[in-house]
């Protein structure tokens, strides 16, 4: 193929310059290699391309004809190779990207806006599913996934950990009590999440297994039912964060819990465009320190009061005063 090119683009010289010679000097190439590219050219072809005289080279119909072909081909050559080194230094068209329900609207969609500031040549289509998605069927660039991934066909960079955690309504716990290791969420409505791969809830220690009065395919929604005191969750830090500094929701310290991987993958393993690479770039950069994770409360211990509670007397201590004053029960005479 590459001889193929040379030849056409020496064939368009030769045309251009109507001599064998001034081709050859043009090209950097031996005259004699000139002449070889275009007899060759005609020898495949079939059909001579030139006429030739002692004072100047003409071109034949058939000559013509192929001449506006080659000129159209490696017009196209050019054009894509130049665009091509265009999107090497600024990425341009359309990123299909498939991320899940609750972290795209949380995380990802506010951060495109700041993505499209250093990107202005770049649309980014976005698509919302928390059930799996086949990247290479449904022609997705790329996707951002929690969780361990399963698909050998696809490649996967590490972003940042998720941090898990359990939580509940401060009024739940008032009426139902507190979990204080993971083997107590037996005795506790646990609320599931349906695509999950697993119905326990890992802890370093184990999986425990939970069982509850609601599953759900959306976190949110778990996390809105917790919030009215439903239940317990186990939910990512991501999701909870909100509800945990307004306070609706309280993060109970069981022990520690692995961190599931905030992955980016992609369907090939060949090299990525521009548009993937500059994407993959600014979610681990901004994602390193993964912000919803800041200034998050401390997960309640197991001696700690829940809000609003007063802490539990020391030994030998006498319990706090109830608030209002102090009167005496009365006495009949």
């Amino acid at each position: 193929m590459l001889d193929r090119l040379t030849a056409m683009q020496t064939f368009v010289r030769v045309a251009a310059t109507g001599s064998f010679s001034a081709a050859a000097r043009t090209l950097g190439l031996s005259q004699s290699g000139v002449t070889k590219h275009v007899a060759t050219l005609e020898e495949r072809l079939g059909a001579r391309l030139l006429h030739r005289s002692t004072r100047r080279l003409t071109l034949t119909e058939a000559g013509r004809r192929y001449l506006e072909a080659c000129e159209r081909i490696l017009a196209e050559i050019d054009e894509a190779e130049a665009e091509a080194g265009a999107e090497a230094a600024e990425p341009r068209g359309t990123l299909r990207l498939n991320v899940p329900v609750s972290f795209g609207v949380l995380q990802v969609a506010p951060a495109l806006a700041e993505f499209a500031r250093a990107h202005p040549g770049l649309a980014v289509e976005l698509g919302l599913n928390d059930r799996p998605v086949d990247l290479i069927e449904e022609g997705w660039d790329l996707a951002l996934r929690i969780g361990h991934l399963r698909d050998s066909r696809l490649v996967a960079r590490a972003l940042a950990p998720c941090r898990m955690c359990v939580c509940a309504a401060p009024s739940y716990l008032a009426v139902r009590g507190r979990p204080r290791r993971p083997a107590e969420l037996r005795g506790h409505n646990c609320l599931g999440y349906t695509l999950a791969s697993s119905d326990g809830w890992r802890f370093a220690g184990g999986t425990v297994a939970v069982e509850g009065s609601l599953r759900a395919s959306n976190g949110d929604a778990l996390v809105a039912a917790a919030a009215a005191g439903l239940g317990l969750i186990y939910q990512p830090t991501f999701l909870v964060a909100d509800a945990l500094r307004r306070g609706s929701l309280v993060a109970l310290d069981l022990g520690p819990i692995p961190s599931l991987p905030l992955h980016a993958v992609m369907p090939s393993r060949r090299n990525p465009p521009a548009k993937v690479r500059a994407l993959v770039a600014f979610v681990a950069a901004r994602f390193a320190d993964p912000p919803w994770d800041r200034d998050l409360p401390v997960p309640l211990g197991v001696d700690a009061p829940l809000p609003g509670e007063a802490p539990a007397p020391l030994p030998g201590e006498a319990p706090a005063p109830i608030d209002g004053p102090y009167r005496p029960a009365e006495v009949d005479a």
